[in-house]
């Protein structure tokens, strides 16, 4: 990583400015970050900018040809597929590891979805690091392909209202207030006037669904939809108002079919410099060494259901194993030097959008996690510092 910006950032890192930092991201929206926060963005050199660019274009290259559509056609599990497909995904969201590889930097894909990504915390967040930490010159940016503020903000207009009056459209999840990622909904709210509305506060009258805005019944032309189906499995409590299955009169932004076609699901078909090898459960070589992966749920989030350790005999007992994956385990890079002289790992993620109506995605930012864990989530680093949520920022 760019060594021009990390030391003079430690010099100056003080507990005080990263309180600053917290307190701007928790008290600007009306909810805060239910997530822990890291004490640096990650500095990338010119070079890991263009290759990580590089990989990101290439990995959503691969999903755009007959061969992935073929193979994406059986993604969608049984009984949940939903009506009026759009005819290419709304957001891309690509994760690499950055690892050691002849001493240099390097990444190596982890995961994708084509589901929205944190659009509204980013900006947030980029504008609170600025204001915290005034050692990082202001040409230094997360943004790609030299996309400013603006530019940014009307793409995802043009992603998530389109044509729509912005109250027309809903950014639709369960119990959007308890969720960790609230915080993003708020800055949402705050750029693009859409609100977060629960997905039992949704009335349906024949094709068309209604929410209630300010007192007002206001109907639904766009669902920017952030709901997970693996968490709507656990809600079996919700009463819901309408079915995701039915034939609606709305257009979903991030069609939930997309969310299955392109996911760990398209792990085995991609094979670039910058992937590992992966199969399905059931697609497992018998010759391979299972030592040397790490066995995932297909639609689970947030790491759940990963077990680091899989053996043949699990794979045995897996109820439904074309529902699972085995990856080849990935060694994350220890590279941010902290001010307690220990180093944390990270991952990228690169987060394309594409309105409906152009011809290519395009790349705006990204967002990293860093740990000193064995995983990645937050979940699993516990009582530790310069760790978390942050974003990876190179000179514009």
């Amino acid at each position: 990583m760019d060594p021009k910006l990390r030391a003079p950032f430690n010099a100056d890192f003080t507990p005080e400015k990263y309180a600053a930092l917290i307190r701007c991201v928790n008290e600007t929206e009306k909810w805060p970050a239910d997530f822990r926060i890291s004490e640096t963005p990650v500095f990338l050199t010119r070079e890991f900018t263009e290759e990580v660019t590089r990989a990101a274009n290439e990995i959503v290259a691969a999903t755009r040809t007959p061969e992935f559509a073929k193979h994406a056609a059986s993604a969608v599990p049984e009984g949940l597929a939903v009506p009026n497909e759009s005819a290419h995904p709304n957001f891309h969201v690509i994760d690499f590891a950055i690892c050691a590889e002849n001493e240099r930097l390097v990444p190596r894909l982890i995961e994708l979805q084509a589901f929205p990504s944190l659009f509204g915390f980013q900006l947030l967040l980029l504008h609170c690091i600025r204001k915290a930490y005034p050692v990082i010159p202001r040409n230094w940016t997360s943004a790609f392909g030299g996309i400013k503020d603006e530019a940014y903000l009307n793409l995802l207009r043009r992603t998530i209202i389109a044509d729509s009056p912005p109250e027309s459209v809903v950014l639709l999840e369960i119990e959007p207030e308890k969720q960790k990622t609230r915080v993003d909904f708020a800055a949402t709210e705050t750029l693009l006037g859409i609100r977060p509305v629960c997905v039992t506060k949704i009335k349906k009258r024949g094709r068309q669904l209604f929410y209630d805005r300010d007192g007002c019944e206001v109907r639904i032309e766009r669902i920017y939809n952030r709901v997970i189906f693996d968490e709507l499995n656990y809600r079996p409590d919700l009463d819901l108002p309408f079915r995701f299955q039915d034939d609606l009169d709305v257009a979903w932004v991030g069609h939930p079919n997309w969310y299955f076609r392109i996911s760990k699901h398209s792990l085995p078909f991609l094979k670039t410099e910058h992937t590992s090898p992966a199969f399905l459960a059931d697609e497992f070589p018998a010759d391979d060494n299972i030592d040397n992966y790490v066995l995932k749920p297909l639609y689970s989030f947030a790491g759940h259901g990963v077990d680091m350790e899989p053996s043949r005999e699990k794979i045995a007992a897996l109820e439904n194993p074309h529902e699972w994956i085995l990856q080849k385990k990935i060694e994350y890079a220890p590279f941010v030097p902290t001010v307690d002289g220990q180093k944390s790992k990270a991952e990228i993620r690169m987060m394309f959008v594409w309105p409906d109506k152009d011809p290519d995605p395009t790349l705006v930012n990204n967002v990293v996690r860093m740990s000193q864990g064995k995983m990645m989530g937050v979940d699993f680093n516990i009582d530790k510092t310069w760790v978390g949520a942050n974003i990876a920022l190179h000179e514009g």
